[in-house]
């Protein structure tokens, strides 16, 4: 007998505006999570599992730069299509997508839940044998009550017979694309495509869900999954620190925290001179042993002759998620007697986060001068000190 070709939908179409009120601007499912975006996750979820056929992403028509810097590389993962105006109309882009390839099967899958387990795919695609649709789900243990005004409670329902729904959502494939397209003509919106296939008269399932299994929907939602993650290791946090100073030459700006700044001189370096990013980069190489920035960076490598120093600090940030970790705060003091530095703080913190994939929140920029003592006071150059904490898997 044939062997079932299972295809998965992520859908990761939406904007994430929830998730963002503790000063992020990244959508949620392109924020870090102990070092490694949402959707990264999410996706190899899936890619881990040997019996998924293909995966195909659903992104925000602005979002496509954002996915490409993932970085997801695997043969089974395809050119990712643009999504719709709502969460119901981006499935139908991906069932559109998918139509050529003829799926036997497809699962759909909600970009903010990263933790879907091998145990619940499984479960779901055994449950296809005898049901035109699955999903896991959890029986409810709160008591529910229904209120017509949002105020005072008109009843309470019985919760014996109550479930919240997750994902993925596993289809025949013909059948949910059948459904898809009916819907798709009516002046309402369904709230899952499990709801689209009970409306279509296609008989469901429901296998048992997993209470990990959560929806990062608001900020907190992002501290129940480190929680979630810690589970599966013992971290510990580690402090490094980085210093570096440079001496000034003729020119007309200096460069400080990723912000070009106007002044009467520039720092000489082989690199962009920032002083800032490359103690941060060394702070953080030394949280996790990996050196300075020399041994990743020589000065002799022509290549990197007057390069950004934000591909230093990227480059930091990346062996940071490669080992499982992830960056918890910087803190760097910039010594100098000019230029000015208060009114840069926010743009410095904010090319930083960017950077590095973390909250400006998450980084602190400060600036004092030497009260016109030595070199640096004489503004001959300056000096930055910057400390890194970062929580990583526990090795002994």
């Amino acid at each position: 007998m044939r062997q079932k070709s299972i295809f998965v939908i992520v859908v990761a179409a939406g904007k994430g505006e929830r998730a963002s009120a503790d000063g992020s601007t990244d959508p949620k499912q392109y924020r870090s999570l102990a070092g490694i975006p949402v959707l990264a996750r999410t996706i190899r979820a899936f890619l881990d599992l040997p019996y998924v056929t293909n995966v195909l992403t659903v992104i925000h028509p602005d979002h496509a730069d954002r996915y490409a810097s993932l970085g997801l590389a695997d043969d089974r993962l395809l050119p990712p299509v643009t999504g719709g105006a709502s969460r119901q109309a981006s499935v139908l882009e991906g069932l559109k997508a998918l139509a050529p390839l003829r799926p036997d099967l497809v699962l759909i899958q909600d970009a903010a839940r990263p933790f879907a387990t091998p145990q619940v795919i499984g479960d779901v695609i055994a449950a296809l044998d005898q049901y035109d649709g699955a999903l896991p789900a959890l029986p409810v243990t709160d008591t529910i009550k229904r209120s017509l005004d949002g105020r005072q409670v008109a009843t309470t329902e019985d919760r014996s017979q109550l479930a919240a729904a997750q994902t993925p959502q596993g289809f025949r494939f013909g059948q949910i694309f059948s459904a898809h397209m009916r819907a798709a003509t009516l002046p309402r919106q369904f709230t899952d495509d499990a709801e689209i296939a009970e409306w279509a008269g296609l008989r469901v399932a429901m296998v048992m869900g997993d209470r990990d299994n959560i929806k990062i929907t608001h900020p907190q939602d992002f501290a129940q999954a480190e929680r979630i993650l810690s589970g599966d290791a013992i971290m510990e946090t580690r402090i490094g620190s980085g210093f570096d100073f440079h001496q000034f030459e003729p020119g007309d700006a200096v460069w400080l925290g990723g912000v070009r700044i106007p002044h009467h001189a520039k720092l000489k370096g082989h690199s962009d001179a920032d002083v800032a990013l490359h103690a941060l980069t060394d702070a953080i190489l030394g949280a996790i042993g990996e050196g300075d920035i020399g041994v990743h960076f020589p000065p002799s490598d022509m290549q990197w002759q007057g390069a950004a120093s934000t591909i230093f600090l990227k480059h930091a940030g990346d062996l940071v998620a490669k080992a499982g970790g992830r960056i918890v705060n910087l803190d760097v003091t910039i010594v100098c007697e000019a230029p000015k530095i208060a009114s840069h703080v926010p743009a410095m913190q904010r090319v930083i986060g960017e950077t590095l994939g973390i909250a400006p929140t998450r980084i602190a920029v400060k600036a004092t001068t030497s009260e016109k003592l030595g070199f640096i006071g004489r503004e001959e150059g300056m000096v930055a000190m910057a400390s890194a904490s970062v929580e990583m898997p526990r090795v002994d």
